[in-house]
């Protein structure tokens, strides 16, 4: 079962239904449970759909708002991601998540 260490802002957009899609850097993690913690809080989710390439393979025009929904533009997302990791390289999996 993932768990997800999140920020609030992102736990938030969890909590209200605005993000349906977690992103993370490397290669998918085993179970279809996720968890999505923030400081004490925490949520739970079943994953429906794992993903797994480079940026430009997983993060598109279709998918980019419900994996950043404040961003405008799937630039916005791309340089969101960069901003997070540091880099756009490497191999990235895309986890769609409904929440239990």
């Amino acid at each position: 079962m993932p768990l997800f260490m999140v920020k609030k802002e992102v736990y938030e957009w969890i909590n209200n239904g605005q993000k349906t899609i977690e992103l993370r850097k490397g290669t998918p993690k085993q179970g279809d449970s996720a968890v999505f913690q923030c400081g004490r809080k925490i949520l739970r989710g079943r994953i429906v759909r794992k993903e797994k390439g480079n940026l430009a393979e997983v993060l598109r025009e279709d998918n980019y708002k419900k994996v950043i929904p404040s961003a405008n533009s799937l630039q916005g997302a791309i340089d969101f991601i960069k901003k997070l990791y540091g880099t756009i390289e490497g191999t990235f999996t895309v986890y769609s998540f409904v929440l239990n």
